[in-house]
């Protein structure tokens, strides 16, 4: 049980959230629910120690109420921010462990709302990072510099193409080069658990674009072959 007396929100004061908690649990009220994830989940980018503590609540309701779902999937993705509350995360391993059923179930029945699911689960499995970055594929762009001549290069993913190139000022996009796609069975890892499950539910276009996303790129400068995932994460999650 939470011990609320130790617990604020974006307010500064949790004396609301359980009341509030009870009255979305009771009556589904649409106010409640926009009050509650406003103090929970301050802008959808602040966390709280409440946040934390309304967890468990919010796993419990999530299999039956998709504003449940969609709050706690906020409040995961949140959790690998500097919010000072990695205890009070730590508590919520088991409802945690629950929310990835639930999430994995969920993303089965091929929901109309699947990449914001699929990255929920990403954060669940604490891969805050792909969680983060990962998009339709429909107009996606990534940029890391060549890991062997230090080039930046512009990675697009979409509906456009799937290239490398040199981004200029005026001009956009030029000396562009094709990507090349890894093979499912290539793939390992967080990319081959993320290309295996958009396959499962039949995520064509999420499929392919992760098996590029975690292929290979020519460097436009210096010609030379890279995998860009690994660079992509390089330059996001430097070591510390």
């Amino acid at each position: 049980m939470a011990n609320w007396t130790r617990m604020y929100d974006c307010y500064g004061d949790a004396d609301r959230v359980p009341e509030l908690l009870d009255r979305v649990e009771r009556e589904g009220d649409a106010e409640a629910w926009t009050e509650l994830g406003y103090r929970l989940c301050l802008e959808g980018d602040l966390v709280f120690p409440a946040s934390f503590a309304a967890l468990p609540r919010l796993v419990r309701l999530a299999s039956s109420d998709p504003r449940a779902r969609a709050l706690a999937g906020t409040i995961v993705r949140r959790a690998a921010g500097h919010h000072g509350c990695d205890d009070l995360f730590a508590d919520c391993a088991e409802a945690v462990a629950e929310f990835r059923v639930l999430l994995d179930l969920y993303l089965t029945s091929r929901p109309d709302d699947y990449l914001a699911a699929f990255r929920d689960l990403l954060a669940v499995d604490a891969q805050y990072h792909w969680s983060a970055a990962l998009g339709d594929f429909t107009d996606d762009f990534y940029h890391l510099a060549c890991p062997h001549c230090a080039a930046e290069v512009t990675i697009a993913i979409g509906d456009y193409g799937r290239y490398s190139a040199i981004r200029d000022w005026n001009l956009g996009d030029v000396e562009r080069r094709d990507l090349r796609s890894a093979a499912g069975e290539e793939l390992s890892g967080t990319g081959r658990w993320m290309h295996d499950t958009a396959v499962r539910d039949g995520q064509e276009a999420l499929a392919a674009g992760i098996r590029y996303l975690f292929g290979r790129a020519e460097c436009p400068r210096c010609a030379s072959l890279f995998t860009i995932a690994d660079e992509y994460t390089s330059a996001e999650c430097p070591d510390p």
